[in-house]
């Protein structure tokens, strides 16, 4: 039986107006953060009330043939496991489809003026408050996308969607799970993340890479004890100083640029696929909210794209020893910490970057310091398989259908902890990342929103990927 398309587009103008709006408005006002960023996660009950509300939806949608149960582990964070049976006579395969339920932290005193992050509002077609976007929306686009097949009697695969609860906190406990229940999850022969971006709301885009991210702590310490800065200056080396001449090391100053040793080569078609995505964004840049007369690296759009998606970055996103200027006194200071956050290019695997950073900032200190690279966390980068010819058909008729413009691929410079693993346990299945992060969406930031149409249209594409890989994969 033929899916039909405006039966599609009818059911999700609907679902998300009648259902997953309101529940969704809901989901977003618990304040439930990710492990990393609320110690008390374990015993204040919010992680338990996300994880409740959501299931509970799940049930009342009767899906036919649908199992859902939030499994726990003791001592880290549950996670929604989901099954729904095939109602295939033959060659029915397993999609994996995949989402998280926790969140960053608040930041609530950077919200606009009648927003705030644990409070859904609905301004100018977009849901604002945080976890929306980043990922709410996935638990319930996944089980929509099935019932809509359903409702057109369309012969489906079977599906397992797991929602996870510590994707923020780079996914720490769902390993075990995976492990736990892989003889429930089977084989996934298409695996669907939720938890993507797009270029921009006008049509259907495709994540086909992630950075890797590698975080940790810089230290330099040069006395045991603070001296007086009139009386140590010019003899005493400033840890500060030391600090700036180990970070060159690693990223020049003036240009940017990571030492060699964390770049790979940037596969050919990568880089047509980033030229092709600057064509359709164009001067993309223009959407961040530049301060001033600031200016981005380059103005080539293309080449922006491959600093984004392909190129090792520096952020320094944290500092320690040195005191608010409001009582700093003339001291020299014993040592200077900074946490830095270095983005990894997909291919480039955690233990070669790890190797290459601990000699990079260690080695040779400068006057014979004591510098100290520990590394805090690390999640691996992830390229895309090859897309099969009737994925890639699939992928174009969704954006023709509910867009009315092609698809586009495009990397993303964040990383998804979780897409790696996928990868390395099953080689041989098929991706398709997608998500509703686009232009100034702002996860993990102020006045995250999530764009109420775009949602609309990328249901109705979900429902038709499971349609075409039940009846061509």
């Amino acid at each position: 039986m033929s899916l039909n398309i405006e039966q599609v587009k009818e059911f999700s103008n609907k679902t998300w107006e009648e259902s997953i709006i309101p529940t969704l408005s809901k989901y977003i006002e618990i304040p439930n953060q990710s492990p990393q960023y609320d110690p008390e996660w374990a015993t204040n009950g919010l992680t338990e009330k996300a994880v409740e509300l959501l299931n509970n939806w799940v049930l009342e949608q009767n899906v036919k043939g649908l199992k859902s149960e939030i499994k726990k582990i003791e001592g880290i964070s549950p996670i929604i496991f989901i099954t729904v049976e095939s109602t295939k006579t033959e060659n029915s395969k397993t999609v994996f489809l995949y989402g998280h339920m926790d969140k960053q932290p608040p930041l609530t005193s950077e919200w606009a003026e009648g927003l705030h992050p644990y409070k859904a509002v609905i301004k100018d077609g977009k849901l604002y408050g945080r976890g929306g976007a980043d990922d709410g929306y996935s638990i319930f686009a996944s089980v929509m996308a099935i019932k809509a097949l359903q409702e057109q009697n369309i012969s489906h695969d079977r599906y397992v969607i797991v929602i996870e609860g510590s994707e923020e906190s780079g996914s720490i406990h769902l390993t075990q799970y995976i492990d736990k229940y892989q003889e429930e999850i089977g084989t996934p022969s298409l695996i669907v993340c939720l938890d993507s971006g797009c270029g921009n709301y006008e049509q259907l885009w495709m994540t086909s890479s992630l950075r890797g991210v590698l975080s940790g702590d810089l230290t330099v310490k040069v006395l045991d004890e603070a001296c007086h800065s009139g009386s140590a200056s010019g003899i005493v080396p400033s840890s500060f100083r030391i600090l700036r001449q180990v970070i060159d090391r690693l990223e020049n100053q003036i240009t940017g640029e990571v030492d060699k040793r964390l770049h790979v080569e940037i596969p050919s078609y990568r880089i047509d696929q980033a030229k092709k995505c600057a064509e359709v964004l164009g001067d993309f840049y223009k959407s961040y909210s530049w301060h001033g007369n600031t200016q981005p690296i380059t103005t080539d759009p293309a080449e922006l794209l491959l600093n984004k998606t392909w190129r090792p970055t520096v952020c320094t996103t944290g500092v320690d020893g040195i005191p608010h200027i409001s009582n700093a006194g003339n001291v020299m200071r014993t040592q200077t910490t900074v946490q830095l956050s270095i983005r990894l290019p997909p291919s480039l695997t955690v233990d070669v970057a790890s190797k290459a950073l601990k000699e990079i900032l260690e080695s040779n200190p400068p006057y014979g310091a004591e510098v100290i690279f520990n590394i805090v966390d690390v999640a691996a980068g992830w390229d895309a398989p090859a897309v099969k010819p009737w994925l890639e058909k699939a992928l174009g008729e969704a954006s023709q259908n509910f867009f009315n413009k092609p698809h586009v691929y495009t990397g993303e410079g964040g990383s998804i902890p979780f897409m790696g693993m996928l990868g390395e346990k099953f080689p041989e299945a098929q991706f398709v990342i997608t998500g509703l992060l686009g232009p100034q969406s702002n996860a993990h930031g102020p006045n995250e929103f999530l764009h109420i149409d775009f949602g609309k249209k990328l249901l109705s594409c979900v429902v038709y990927l499971l349609d075409a890989h039940a009846k061509y994969a």
